[in-house]
């Protein structure tokens, strides 16, 4: 079974135990996950994710800039946003 066909196959409660896992670092066991075992459920995660349309603000590593400072659509459009870097 490759990864796609895996990502198709995966129920919601598996989703979960996988998300929780990646969370604290242990499966549902006990059991520590190893950095490939953390990995490939992290890509598992954000691809289910993905399939699923879970909303843009529930997924994986969403950062709400909403309201920040450094962040604004009407300013900046889809333009990037050079930085610039001061040392101090």
């Amino acid at each position: 079974m490759d990864f796609e066909q895996m990502i198709a196959q995966l129920d919601d409660a598996a989703y979960q135990r996988l998300k929780r896992a990646v969370e604290i670092g242990k499966w549902p066991d006990g059991r520590v996950l190893s950095n490939d075992q953390r990995e490939a459920s992290l890509q598992a995660v954000i691809a289910y994710e993905m399939k699923s349309e879970v909303a843009t603000n529930e997924r994986t590593g969403f950062v709400d800039m909403a309201g920040s400072s450094c962040h604004s659509d009407a300013e900046h459009g889809e333009e990037p946003t050079i930085l610039k870097w001061k040392n101090g």
